[in-house]
């Protein structure tokens, strides 16, 4: 690439190479970059005519990279993280007078445990900075991490360490089964008989612990009598509340739905292992001040949390 063709080469590409590296679907590709499928058509286009190559071909139905792709990937990556970490030193973070909007991967759980006291200490301490809130499959945060279409992602996500990503601890949570304060439950004994007796609402979410929990109730071939199936988290408190179905349920959304001793639990008749919580960053961004002052707010306002439930 001469000196002409490199001053009008649109950084932007290497964002949607390496996206349509990870995806191998333009459709995929799309939706993780929030762009539509004509967009990173033309995106590919312009990379196929800069670099007089197809990059990427169809193979059935994934897109794989040419030899000339292959050799570009390295480089991009380096490019990207050249670019962020240059970024990052030209930019300091000072809290007081910052108007950074945050975008951060969360679940319908993760909103409801963090955003409250996160909002609330920003308030306090940074009120010119915000926060979105980006939903992301689990499949797709690695690139999501690592193109800045977020900056931070919450969550028990373990597959992000081999991704190029750091995690650091934010709290520990556990999955326990959840009952209205009264079920004919609590008179009895608590067996994995009394378990596999009860209707469950089922949520279909992206968060993994959830996930975790029903994948070993499949896994040990318990029965698991489905009431009805849901997608939000945080609508099961209101069923439960009115019924004698039971739900998973994350202790951390428990201890802040359960401040009027409505609910009741028991730990799950299995073994089960709680799971880590953690803020996780692309290695690319780990060292942005703004992120990291950000984890240690938001690890100030967690340990501010009142927990109501027995261990």
């Amino acid at each position: 690439m001469d000196s002409k063709a490199l001053l009008r080469f649109d950084l932007n590409l290497i964002k949607v190479f390496l996206t349509i590296w990870d995806a191998g679907s333009l459709t995929i590709a799309a939706e993780r970059l929030g762009l539509t499928q004509p967009a990173v058509s033309h995106a590919l286009k312009r990379l196929r005519d800069e670099f007089a190559d197809p990059l990427f071909v169809r193979s059935g139905k994934v897109m794989e990279p040419t030899q000339t792709a292959i050799a570009l990937r390295a480089p991009f990556e380096q490019a990207l993280q050249l670019v962020g970490g240059t970024m990052r030193q030209a930019r300091s973070f000072d809290a007081a007078t910052s108007t950074r909007q945050f975008r951060i991967a969360l679940t319908d759980t993760g909103e409801f445990v963090m955003l409250p006291r996160l909002l609330a200490a920003l308030q306090a301490r940074a009120p010119g900075v915000g926060v979105r809130s980006i939903r992301v499959q689990p499949d797709d945060l690695a690139t999501a991490l690592r193109t800045g279409q977020v900056d931070a992602a919450i969550g028990y996500q373990p597959l992000l360490a081999a991704a190029g990503c750091t995690g650091r601890h934010l709290t520990t949570d556990r999955i326990v089964c959840l009952f209205r304060a009264g079920h004919p439950l609590a008179r009895q004994p608590w067996t994995a008989e009394a378990f596999g007796a009860l209707t469950f609402l089922d949520v279909a979410p992206d968060a993994t612990g959830y996930r975790m929990a029903r994948d070993r109730v499949a896994e040990l071939g318990l029965p698991y009598r489905m009431a009805a199936q849901l997608y939000h988290f945080t609508v099961l408190p209101e069923i439960i509340r009115r019924t004698d179905h039971a739900a998973l349920f994350p202790v951390s959304v428990l201890t802040e739905v359960n401040r009027h001793g409505e609910f009741d639990h028991r730990e799950l008749p299995f073994d089960l292992p709680p799971f880590d919580v953690n803020f996780w960053v692309h290695e690319t961004f780990a060292n942005d001040p703004g992120l990291g002052w950000l984890f240690a707010l938001l690890t100030r306002a967690m340990e501010t949390r009142d927990d109501h439930i027995p261990r």
